[in-house]
């Protein structure tokens, strides 16, 4: 890399949209953020785009916004996809080595991943990722990278990420209408693990959560591989709604409850302390017991926590992550959290916030931007893995059918 390189991350959140500019140059050992910007988000719904007009309109102001930050123009940008359509599965490839001194070529571990790729889904899905979590060369397993070694056969075990494609192509839409070209779609829980995870935690195994708007994006690590990811189709807005039903309020009343009065543990909430509306700037009156507004929070919080249980069930790691389980986006910052999910997961738990960036790092220093940190990241992990820096980043082609595979190298962990 001869020159300074722009890397820009855009978070299409629920409730948000984030957007972090980032500078790499030769010799720099961490990329340097140069810009930030963020803007209500108002034509999402549970992730997925429901009012593309609107979201055109957010995704460019949020984008305004870090272009007078970084004094930039933005033009490309690498995209956080989410939704409870996303869902993963498990498949295997398995090929012959090619070579007739039987040393394993980038060829046969391109094929191998291919082949686990080759999988029957419905008409309008696609597949977003393509994640190796382990090769083994003759029955020897727990490969990371089976290149230059010696066998006959080569098996590849693989976590498939699919997703709608009118979802996705409705995204799509949002930000090139918004005047931007896509170099990537990544899963945002993807994401946020990135930026928020370090390589013991993802050894020993951990639960990153990202705790959205409109969404709870889950992926779990075990001896540095990922072994699961899904989307729970429950955020933080949820909160705010129930509250707003269970004051007869307004939306933003609620929000500002929750706020300024929210916490995730009703056992450490006096009964006699009560929250006087009159004080919060708005039209409503009143005083109301903070108690009951923090067991509706508590029995949402419990509720996403609890279908969290349950993914980690299915898989087998129910109570058995070493690390535990780290939160990340906005919900994360909701007091006491940390002690509800020990309490209900029977895990260690803690705040995850983006790591791995210099400059104007005090403005993300935030669990609501560890996916936008996260997506700059996963865009300078690949195009270092694609041997340089002139050469685009790998992944969704945006052009025509969503989704093609382009190479084994596309979607490996970073």
């Amino acid at each position: 890399m001869t020159k300074d390189t722009i890397i820009v991350g855009l978070d299409v959140g629920t409730c948000f949209i984030r957007v972090i500019v980032a500078k790499v140059g030769a010799g720099q050992a961490k990329p340097q953020i140069i810009g930030v910007g963020q803007a209500p988000s108002f034509g999402l719904r549970k992730g997925v785009v429901v009012d593309i007009e609107e979201t055109v309109k957010n995704i460019s102001e949020a984008v305004q916004n870090a272009e007078r930050s970084s004094g930039i123009s933005i033009e490309r940008v690498t995209v956080g996809v989410s939704g409870n359509h996303i869902i993963s599965k498990t498949n295997k490839g398995v090929v012959a080595v090619s070579r007739a001194d039987k040393e394993v070529s980038r060829e046969d571990v391109n094929r191998a991943v291919n082949a686990a790729s080759t999988i029957s889904i419905a008409q309008n899905r696609e597949i977003l990722h393509v994640i190796p979590r382990c090769f083994s060369v003759d029955n020897q397993c727990g490969i990371s990278d089976p290149t230059g070694m010696t066998g006959v056969r080569l098996d590849v075990d693989a976590l498939l990420i699919e997703g709608a494609i009118p979802f996705m192509k409705n995204l799509t839409k949002c930000v090139t209408e918004a005047g931007l070209e896509i170099e990537e779609m990544v899963l945002a829980p993807l994401a946020a693990s990135r930026a928020a995870l370090n390589k013991r935690q993802k050894e020993l195994g951990v639960l990153s959560l990202d705790l959205g708007g409109g969404t709870a994006g889950m992926t779990v690590f075990e001896e540095g591989n990922i072994i699961h990811s899904c989307v729970l189709p429950v955020g933080s807005a949820h909160i705010t709604n129930d509250i707003a039903i269970g004051l007869r309020g307004s939306i933003d009343l609620a929000e500002k409850v929750k706020l300024e009065y929210g916490s995730a543990l009703s056992a450490e909430i006096s009964k006699k302390d009560n929250i006087d509306l009159s004080k919060l700037g708005l039209e409503e009156k009143g005083i109301i017991p903070r108690i009951e507004v923090v067991k509706i929070i508590e029995a949402r919080m419990s509720e996403i926590l609890e279908l969290a249980n349950k993914e980690l069930k299915i898989i087998d790691r129910q109570g058995l992550l070493p690390a535990g389980i780290v939160f990340v986006g906005g919900g994360a910052k909701m007091p006491s959290l940390v002690d509800l999910a020990k309490d209900e997961l029977k895990l260690p738990a803690q705040i995850g916030f983006p790591s791995e960036m210099e400059g104007v790092v005090d403005e993300v220093d935030d669990p609501a931007f560890a996916t936008a940190v996260g997506l700059v990241l996963w865009s300078i992990d690949k195009r270092a893995k694609n041997g340089g820096w002139g050469l685009s980043s790998p992944g969704i082609s945006i052009g025509g059918t969503v989704g093609k595979l382009k190479g084994w190298m596309r979607d490996f962990l970073p």
